[in-house]
């Protein structure tokens, strides 16, 4: 008899966690697993990426209005929903006084403690063998979900994290099992909740080389002429190809990239660096490109729905990111055996070895541009890098198994 599996998402925008998750729903045994996603709100590109097997649970619309502006909540009649939002400012900004911390993602926890209790349960759908919380706040698969076990997912290291350790600990110690994706996004962890260390169980980022190497290849004519436009625009075929790809916020650090690119292109470095992505920080970010006068060297192309013809069109894969959990994107980079330049966040040594299968550089915009680049000028590193890269597997769809193990 099929074990059942519940899983539990905001929604599937572009983004790391998201692309993940879309791996493992690709990985699961489903001879063994019936599996029912819980997306809170449907809507993102990856929505369409979801396998066949899975059974896509209905919208509820309280869940849906969590993630929208307050004002279209009231609009659409859920004043409770409004209210506890309000509310959930009180303690953020106390949070904000003892710590002088600005915007704390602390809020997100304080959000799902006001508005988790208004919210209808998910039992209508029977008793799981196990349920998933794939991302903060863990609340809702804790309080509305009916299973044997449960398990929730870390996505981020929580040594660059404030959090309220305090008000967040009975949410994941209610949990059997907390995932973490790498050894030092649990280290990390652990330095915020030591006591949960017995229920720490390490499951990667799920990625299949076969259907990033397949959507590579997916339109790369039509993403290679216009890369090749960008590059005639500052000086033709001699230009070195940079690429980096995230979502537009504090940790991925493209504002800092922006100055990283000035400091190359004042090194004598001919670059084209270009970004895939979106999110809040593209004012910040494009405020930095026009007051270093990179608006020909560093060029947002924008949110993509497939970025691996991109990835494939660039020589030097670039990470710039302040901290990462697990950065996929780096992975992905590799799977195409292109060389990666990743900056020394804290989890950088999980994700490459220096100077094998890529290089890590300081992570401040003067030590950055200067490791890069000496790389850039270093063919001979670059080809050690990719002939590495093409020998090796970095796909790891095993990784599945061990839900059999939860």
């Amino acid at each position: 008899m099929k074990k059942r599996l519940f899983i539990a998402i905001q929604y599937l925008e572009i983004g790391g966690a998201e692309r993940s998750l879309i791996g493992l729903l690709n990985a699961i045994d489903y001879t063994k697993f019936d599996v029912d996603l819980f997306v809170y709100k449907h809507t993102g590109e990856f929505m369409k990426l979801v396998p066949p097997q899975v059974r896509l649970l209905p919208e509820n619309k309280r869940y849906a209005a969590l993630s929208q502006p307050i004002s279209q909540i009231i609009r659409r009649g859920y004043i409770d929903l409004a209210l506890a939002r309000l509310y959930a400012r009180i303690p953020a900004r106390r949070f904000e006084r003892r710590t002088g911390v600005k915007e704390p993602i602390a809020i997100y926890q304080y959000i799902a403690n006001y508005t988790t209790p208004l919210l209808p349960s998910l039992g209508k759908y029977g008793e799981y063998d196990l349920a998933i919380s794939f991302l903060i706040p863990h609340n809702i698969v804790r309080d509305k979900v009916r299973a044997k076990r449960k398990c929730a997912w870390i996505h981020t290291d929580y040594s660059f994290v404030d959090v309220d350790a305090e008000d967040e600990l009975p949410v994941w110690d209610a949990y059997d099992h907390v995932v973490s994706i790498s050894p030092d996004v649990t280290k990390g962890f652990l330095g915020k909740f030591p006591s949960l260390s017995s229920k720490i169980i390490q499951i990667e980022n799920i990625l299949s080389e076969s259907f990033v190497r397949q959507q590579a290849m997916d339109g790369l004519e039509d993403v290679e002429k216009e890369i090749s436009s960008l590059c005639e625009r500052v000086g033709g075929k001699s230009v070195v190809r940079l690429c980096s790809v995230g979502r537009f916020s504090y940790p991925k650090a493209f504002d800092r990239a922006v100055h990283i690119c000035k400091a190359l292109v004042e090194r004598g470095c001919d670059v084209l660096w270009y970004v895939v992505g979106y999110g809040g920080d593209e004012p910040l970010i494009r405020r930095a490109i026009v007051d270093t006068g990179m608006e020909l060297r560093f060029v947002l192309v924008g949110k993509k729905e497939n970025p691996y013809p991109y990835i494939k069109s660039c020589d030097i894969y670039v990470q710039p990111s302040r901290y990462e959990g697990n950065a996929v994107t780096v992975r992905e980079a590799q799977i195409l055996c292109k060389p990666c330049v990743i900056t020394a966040y804290a989890t950088a040594h999980s994700q490459v070895c220096d100077r094998v299968d890529g290089v890590i550089v300081p992570n401040e915009v003067e030590g950055a541009a200067s490791d890069l680049t000496s790389f850039i000028a270093d063919s001979a590193l670059q080809a050690s890098i990719k002939e590495h890269l093409s020998l090796h597997h970095y796909g790891n769809e095993q990784e599945a198994l061990k839900i059999d193990a939860l």
